[in-house]
């Protein structure tokens, strides 16, 4: 899932990936929103924000607002950087990205409900879950080579309007590719609108606490690969002692 690239990545690759890591971008939409008063997860709201603000002279907020959305842009550089510089191919340059993502959840989950009364904390915690979800924008869209977008649903719900409207047009032989992208976008909004109605659910009951729900998910991605391998490893070596014990 995080380890394929390339000619060896499959399209039920990329749906395990927008699956997992779309429901973890829904939980921090609704969980950072309702924890901080913030969209968390990408910057178009946040433009025309600050766009308002600077029409009213408001420089402190501008600049709150500026910050985040920077904030947004340093993340996709630090993912895009350790890819990189440590390899495509390598798959530790996918498993620190995720690791610093799943960091701040946690740090957040232990430490957010202790600074509730304080703005200047709240907005730093609203821009490191910014920066998570630029780093895991970044880290998606470079596994999957722009196919998959997991923390906003704005070009996922135009790519889905322009495909159906091809499905009239387009020929026989192609009607099957397109019909897999088609699904991977209902995946991707499924899962994001799914994990932003339980993140929003788990808040209500757990508070900052609902931040180790996404973080666990985050593991479970990381570990995916390493399980599976692991598992196929196990049943084949099965296999062959049943085969060896039949012969």
């Amino acid at each position: 899932m995080l380890k394929h690239q390339g000619v060896r990545r499959t399209h039920i690759h990329n749906v395990r990936l927008a699956v997992l890591l779309s429901l973890t971008a829904g939980f921090v939409n609704s969980e950072g929103f309702l924890g901080f008063s913030v969209l968390t997860t990408n910057v178009t709201g946040h433009a025309a924000l600050f766009a308002e603000y600077i029409s009213i002279e408001a420089w402190t907020t501008s600049w709150l607002i500026a910050t985040w959305m920077l904030l947004f842009l340093a993340g996709a550089f630090v993912s895009s950087f350790i890819i990189d510089v440590i390899g495509k191919n390598q798959r530790y340059s996918k498993t620190i990205p995720v690791s610093l993502e799943f960091l701040i959840l946690v740090i957040i989950g232990f430490l957010g409900h202790q600074y509730t009364t304080s703005d200047t904390v709240r907005h730093i915690f609203a821009g490191s879950l910014l920066f998570a979800m630029g780093m895991q924008n970044a880290l998606v869209s470079m596994i999957s080579k722009s196919v998959v977008r997991t923390t906003h649903l704005t070009g996922t719900f135009t790519d889905l309007g322009i495909e159906l409207a091809q499905l009239k047009f387009i020929q026989s032989e192609k009607k099957s590719e397109l019909k897999s992208r088609i699904w991977l976008r209902v995946f991707i909004i499924s899962s994001f609108i799914a994990g932003a109605l339980l993140g929003a659910f788990a808040f209500r009951k757990l508070f900052y606490h609902s931040f180790f729900i996404p973080a666990g998910i985050l593991i479970f991605a990381l570990i995916y690969d390493v399980v599976r391998i692991k598992a196929k490893r196990y049943y084949r070596k099965i296999e062959h002692r049943i085969k060896g014990s039949a012969s």
